[in-house]
């Protein structure tokens, strides 16, 4: 079954006009591809078009960074959504493989941590190169089957797909298309309305505007995309504009903090990984940082980098365990809890040693460890912790959102041996709340490595501390990208923090191993960053946020929308493709 063309130049050709591989199919005036009669070019489109695309869209990620291609990368797919026929035996195991390349490049950093992460890249790669076919797919059925302009198909199916991969098997957030605009402020600022998804769904629309131009078969040039794609992008500058220049509401002079994200520089392999010169690594970073300046109200440290400490394990009075086993986790708290004041005790050592003049108060002590909780079974979380001067905790936050593959495998509870051909003994339990840290007069929303790649969840503990009635007022992220070895990760994840302050209209704290620690503004400035691979203190000063957003109050409404609307072109398309084939038959028949 031949698809029915459905593009405007098409559709408006005069039928006076049957143009040199058309043919004319009846008193209807509607045109279809000669199959026999096709440009040469065509033939090898999907292989041409779809690798081109591919690697310019690569192009504009990290670490090349073009930025610029991402405008322009897109064309070449949204050619083949135009062309009537996709020649070829396997056109979309052909755009698959486009996807494969580029999402092995894209993501190559997943193989570094250990050899078993190999094949999680190859299965990550696989998987997310299934979006390309399938975004080809659903717009050629929006535009051929349903007759919509393919300046609205392409942009809403996209935009669609990205919101579908952010929440399917747990969700995969980094490298969206917006990413590769992360240095444009005014053109991200349209995130505190509709996620970073509106931004792709701004670069996709250009994309498309500028592949609409482009003649194919006998069509003309054409230049009234211009109108519509101009307008969307003056609308989204303007709108970024006013966003940047509009002066900070009243803030006030109490609602502030001094912070330092310590920043070491600590490769990380499961062989040869020694937790205990981590610390000790840290621990003289931090120490400095405390002597050297005396009005600190908080200390962050990244993920990871306190494991030499006892692990915290907990359990319920009543929870069905041994007498051995109580014994156990009760010396393992104590442990923890004695090395906690140690760690305190270290730095009010380097604070008397340092002749800072007036004395200050011990900093608040942020960080990150691997805690258990016995109960029929023992479970595993990655926990932070908020430490009070006195070496007492008095906020911990479980990691509600574990990484595929690096903290779990799918299936691994159904399978445990799973986990014997990996150096990973058993699946990270996830947390549940979100639970704020106060520092001085401002509420902390703690994350942990790649949730803070996870829009919807940083938006959903966001909400729920503020309906606890304890809004916060700076979003903190622990992480250790110390396994990925100062790769293009680092660029990726910086980004993903970027986006999740605009859209939260809250400051952003990223302590980072080996990078990149930041302190970023409500308006996604990074206004100082550590550096790449490399030992580095960031020292900030945030202030209570009083701007809110409607990302905050409606989450993902627009790429909802957008995604509703894929499934409506699916769900349709396939109906009209049945209707067709059965009046086709009829009149064979």
């Amino acid at each position: 079954m031949s698809l029915m063309v459905n593009d405007a130049a098409t559709a408006d050709r005069p039928a006076s006009h049957p143009g040199k591989f058309w043919k004319r199919t009846g008193a209807a005036a509607s045109c279809e591809p000669n199959a026999s009669d096709t440009y040469p070019w065509q033939r090898h489109a999907c292989w041409v078009l779809g690798m081109t695309s591919a690697l310019l869209l690569w192009s504009a990620f990290p670490p090349l960074g073009w930025s610029w291609l991402a405008w322009v990368a897109p064309v070449a797919w949204v050619l083949l959504i135009r062309l009537p026929k996709l020649h070829g035996r396997r056109p979309y195991a052909v755009l698959w493989l486009a996807g494969f390349v580029h999402w092995l490049l894209v993501v190559h950093w997943v193989r570094l941590p250990h050899w078993s992460t190999f094949f999680g890249w190859l299965a990550l790669a696989m998987y997310l190169a299934s979006y390309i076919p399938l975004f080809v797919g659903l717009a050629r059925i929006a535009v051929h089957r349903l007759r919509i302009p393919v300046l609205i198909a392409a942009p809403v199916v996209w935009t669609g797909l990205e919101l579908l991969r952010g929440h399917l098997l747990t969700g995969f957030s980094m490298a969206l298309l917006a990413h590769t605009q992360v240095e444009h402020l005014k053109l991200i600022q349209i995130s505190d309305v509709t996620g970073a998804y509106g931004v792709s769904f701004l670069v996709m629309f250009a994309a498309t505007g500028l592949a609409r131009m482009i003649p194919i078969a006998a069509e003309w040039l054409v230049l009234w995309p211009l109108v519509p794609v101009g307008a969307v992008m003056a609308g989204v500058v303007g709108y970024g504009a006013s966003c940047l220049t509009t002066p900070a509401e009243g803030q006030s002079p109490a609602a502030t903090a001094h912070v330092a994200l310590i920043q070491g520089s600590v490769d990380v392999t499961f062989e040869n990984y020694d937790p205990r010169k981590a610390v000790e690594h840290y621990l003289d970073l931090s120490c400095d940082t405390v002597a050297s300046h005396p009005g600190l109200d908080a200390v962050v440290w990244p993920e990871s980098m306190c494991t030499f400490l006892a692990p915290l394990v907990t359990y319920d009075k009543d929870a069905p365990i041994t007498p051995k086993d109580r014994q156990w986790a009760d010396e393992k708290t104590a442990i923890f809890h004695q090395r906690l004041r140690v760690l305190v005790d270290e730095h009010r050592q380097a604070r008397v040693g340092a002749t800072t003049g007036q004395q200050h108060e011990l900093p608040s002590f942020i960080v990150c460890s691997g805690t258990f909780r016995l109960d029929r079974e023992l479970q595993q979380y990655n926990t932070g912790f908020l430490i009070g001067p006195a070496g007492r905790i008095v906020s911990r936050y479980d990691k509600m959102h574990p990484v595929m593959f690096g903290e779990y495998l799918p299936l691994g509870n159904w399978f445990p041996w799973l986990y014997e051909m990996t150096p990973l003994w058993a699946g990270l339990s996830a947390g549940s709340n979100a639970v704020p840290f106060h520092v001085k007069d401002l509420t902390f929303c703690p994350s942990i490595c790649f949730e803070s790649t996870v829009p919807h969840l940083i938006r959903r503990q966001v909400e729920q501390l503020t309906r606890a009635g304890t809004p916060p007022n700076v979003l903190v992220n622990l992480t250790n990208d110390g396994w990925f070895w100062g790769s293009s990760e680092l660029d990726l994840h910086l980004a993903c923090g970027v986006f999740r302050a605009v859209e939260n209209r809250l400051p952003m704290l990223i302590a980072a191993n080996t990078g990149f620690s930041a302190w970023i503004d409500a308006s996604g400035r990074i206004l100082q960053q550590g550096p790449r691979r490399a030992t580095g203190v960031v020292l900030a000063h945030v202030m209570a946020e009083r701007r809110t957003s409607l990302y905050r109050a409606h989450g993902d409404l627009f790429g909802g929308v957008c995604l509703l609307a894929s499934a409506v072109v699916s769900f349709l398309g396939t109906v009209a493709g049945l209707l067709r084939r059965g009046s086709k038959n009829q009149v064979s028949g």
